[in-house]
């Protein structure tokens, strides 16, 4: 997974490089927000890393830029931070950021972090997955998964999102189904019984 980090201070930034790289990800860097928001324009990205306080752009510009999108798929913003007070936090979470790491980072915490927003990342795709279309069978209404196995539609759902379903009958389904069903039920009760009594 390509994880950015944006980061103004070079020696912070090939630190943070040479941890994540160790850690297995795919890195790319940005000295500012106004670098880290091109880039994110060409590049498919997941997961940014970014300081708080930098030049031209700062790391709340940036991540207001991040939220603003409405295309791809959702990405994940970890805001690095000397600021300790819970209205930065308040501020920064409101500007759309996930996760805050203090500086300077440490190597554990933020394989950790990490992997909290890989997790997320996963979850998000799933369920935009399920806003797309899925094969479902016009007959029986089972979906087929991507191992070509058709399940039912109930077990599908909860399998990708842990939904649980309660059946009911709408009120058209009522009308049209299940009403005319019990009617003729009851004529058919009706036509033995009186069938059993001439007999």
């Amino acid at each position: 997974m390509n994880v950015l980090v944006v980061e103004d201070d070079e020696v912070s930034r090939r630190i943070l490089r040479r941890s994540l790289s160790r850690l297995g990800y795919t890195v790319s860097q940005a000295s500012d927000g106004a670098e880290a928001w091109a880039l994110l324009q060409r590049e498919s990205i997941r997961i940014v890393v970014s300081d708080w306080t930098m030049p031209q752009m700062d790391g709340l510009a940036l991540c207001r830029l991040v939220r603003e999108r409405t295309d791809g798929n959702y990405t994940y913003f970890i805001l690095l931070t000397g600021h300790q007070g819970d209205e930065d936090y308040r501020e920064a979470m409101a500007a759309g950021a996930d996760d805050f790491l203090t500086k300077p980072v440490d190597r554990e915490e933020l394989q950790i972090r990490l992997l909290v927003a890989r997790r997320i990342l996963k979850f998000t795709t799933q369920v935009r997955q399920l806003k797309t279309l899925l094969p479902i069978c016009i007959y029986c209404k089972k979906i087929r998964d991507d191992h070509d196995y058709w399940e039912k539609m109930e077990t599908y759902i909860h399998e990708h999102t842990g939904t649980d379903f309660s059946h009911s009958i709408c009120p058209d389904c009522y009308e049209k189904v299940a009403l005319p069903e019990m009617e003729a039920e009851v004529r058919e009760v009706v036509a033995k019984s009186t069938q059993q009594e001439k007999t």
